[in-house]
């Protein structure tokens, strides 16, 4: 399963599946903006680009998304971690692929 540790001031993701579950995104120091959503012409499935952005020191509880995630940091930065292996801090500029 993975986990997913955010620390950041602004973060765009865009998201085959469910991207933010709008619970977490409505936290304290989260702001979420859909900005588009399309079919991907396979049954059940779509993507769904958002802006997500972090108060710092803000951060994310575990979750988990049906589909892939591609993260791309506008500016500040963020630490992501997946449960069994060590952070990864990415800064702005950075891009990260999540597989399903």
């Amino acid at each position: 399963m993975k986990t997913t540790r955010i620390m950041a001031v602004a973060v765009l993701i865009a998201a085959s599946g469910l991207a933010l579950h709008v619970a977490q995104a409505q936290q304290s120091g989260i702001k979420r903006t859909d900005l588009q959503r399309h079919d991907l012409g396979v049954p059940g499935r779509e993507v769904i680009q958002v802006r997500v952005e972090l108060a710092p020191g803000v951060a994310f509880p575990g979750h988990t998304h049906p589909g892939e995630e591609i993260i791309y940091v506008l500016e500040g930065s963020l630490e992501y971690e997946v449960e069994g292996k060590p952070p990864v801090t990415l800064k702005a500029g950075d891009v990260l692929f999540i597989p399903a």
